[in-house]
């Protein structure tokens, strides 16, 4: 719970009790009860927000003002009735539930917060809108629609710099829609994302403390969204790097444009290997275009944000599913990337790994229950996805199959241990029950990440001596870890 909800939720059942169980309520003391509670009540939503979660509390605030109304309406009725005990005892029971019910919701559907950033830098970010006008857009039927992609990038901030904070998501209810369509989830389970504060400041200035810095690329993975790894972005942005996150337009969950225009996700055709193949070609020329925008941007900012201040010497690129089946394709086929992480996903696209290995730093990030298969799928979990155990089985094995030369020639892979795949990304930070339901400590994996992550491109590209990768080779009680 948020502060302000915290303690409006406290007055309010205590609230609920000395209404219950005190024998003499005062019109004064009711008047008083409901002022605190609706001044408590007005500023968490103005400072926090309300949110449908919190009504059961916000109706407690009534109580008072509803007992007071009632005395004044029939303060000729001298009458007064004793209370049995069964009646006490069952509207005791009743305001324990309601209370549970009061608490429940808002802390099963929190406003979640990230971490604070642990790198010297303040973070900054700003959002562009860049049109591809050499490639044609698949995905509709009007002739002559180019390839259109949003991107946030996050930055190291300058110490001085002041702003508003950007939230999470800029249009709250959009993205509900889209995480409910994505989902089959009811939208009203999401909502509450739209009240999530990032660290990162609006347009920030860049910090002049280096000259340039490093440039990361992220790519989210089918259904997902450029800024899905926030907990990760903010990381890296804090510790030096400028990160570039890419909405593969029709393949995110949702993609919002300036003008208005809002794109939802389209499923894929085909969970083939060789659909999947083709469809990361799509996937890598998005890459590759975003990387071409940013040498632009190095070049000539028309903001004079980045002129001048990216280190084009030193890009890596990271990302999640089929955006890390992306990651490597582009460290295989684009002699800028230096060093990439893929987290979790398949080595799908045109190029293998050779043999002899990838001859380029790569890091691989497994969650355990991946590596599993089907093993621990149930038949109607399989049948639900239009397929057998028999075709998904070979499908996981020919996947497998591609993840025999990862380590090669001194590379790395990193199979986490009570892992899932989708706590590579921020989603079960929405949701407690999304947590207890998958059994992953998302906060602890989170930090596993972000340590390993940074130590990594810190030694690739900013030539830094390795703190972790190289001195935790083998097995632990949180991963293994295997060096080839």
């Amino acid at each position: 719970m948020r502060s302000f909800e915290m303690l409006s939720t406290i007055f309010n059942i205590l609230l609920l009790g000395w209404f219950i169980f005190a024998r003499n309520k005062s019109q004064r003391g009711l008047l008083v009860g409901f002022g605190i509670s609706a001044i408590v009540v007005l500023i968490h939503g103005l400072i926090e927000g309300m949110r449908w979660q919190m009504i059961p509390v916000y109706v407690m605030t009534l109580i008072p003002i509803v007992i007071f109304a009632y005395r004044y309406m029939f303060k000729s009725k001298e009458v007064k009735k004793k209370a049995s005990r069964i009646r006490v005892i069952l509207i005791t029971i009743l305001a324990v539930l309601y209370s549970f019910i009061a608490v429940a919701l808002p802390l099963l559907l929190p406003v979640f917060t990230f971490e604070q950033p642990t790198g010297p830098y303040k973070i900054g970010t700003v959002s562009y809108d860049w049109k591809d006008d050499r490639r044609e857009e698949t995905n509709t039927s009007e002739p002559g629609d180019k390839r259109e992609l949003m991107v946030q990038i996050w930055y190291p901030a300058s110490s001085t710099t002041k702003g508003k904070t950007a939230p999470y998501v800029s249009h709250p209810d959009i993205f509900a829609n889209g995480y409910s369509k994505a989902l089959n989830m009811p939208k009203l389970l999401f909502t509450s994302i739209g009240f999530v504060k990032t660290h990162a400041i609006e347009e920030a200035e860049l910090s002049d403390k280096e000259s340039t810095y490093p440039v990361l690329l992220f790519s989210h993975g089918l259904n997902g969204v450029k800024n899905q790894n926030t907990f990760e972005v903010e990381q890296l942005a804090s510790h030096g790097y400028i990160v570039v996150g890419i909405d593969h337009t029709y393949h995110s969950t949702t993609s919002v444009f300036p003008d208005g225009r809002v794109v939802h996700f389209v499923p894929q055709e085909s969970n083939t290997i060789d659909y999947l193949d083709k469809l990361n070609e799509k996937w890598v020329e998005d890459a590759t275009f975003v990387l071409d925008q940013v040498e632009k941007l190095a070049k000539n900012d028309p903001d004079h944000r980045f002129t001048g201040r990216m280190d084009l010497e030193h890009i890596g690129m990271f990302g999640h599913s089929f955006g890390g089946a992306t990651t490597a394709q582009m460290l295989m086929t684009d002699s800028r990337i230096k060093a990439a992480i893929n987290m979790d996903g398949g080595l799908y696209g045109k190029l293998r790994i050779p043999a002899d290995g990838l001859k380029k730093p790569f890091l691989l990030m497994s969650a355990d229950d991946t590596l599993t298969g089907t093993e621990n799928m149930s038949d109607e979990n399989i049948a639900s996805q239009g397929t057998t155990r028999e075709e998904l089985t070979k499908f996981f094995s020919d996947t497998f199959a591609r993840q025999e030369s990862v380590t090669v020639g001194g590379n790395y892979w990193m199979k986490i241990k009570h892992m899932k795949h989708m706590g590579f990304s921020d989603m079960y930070l929405i949701s407690p029950v999304f947590e207890r339901m998958e059994g992953v400590d998302v906060r602890s994996v989170h930090r596993l990440i972000n340590e390993y992550s940074l130590d990594f491109f810190d030694h690739y590209l900013k030539q830094q001596p390795f703190h972790l990768l190289e001195q935790n080779i083998g097995d632990h009680p949180e991963f293994t870890l295997q060096r080839g």
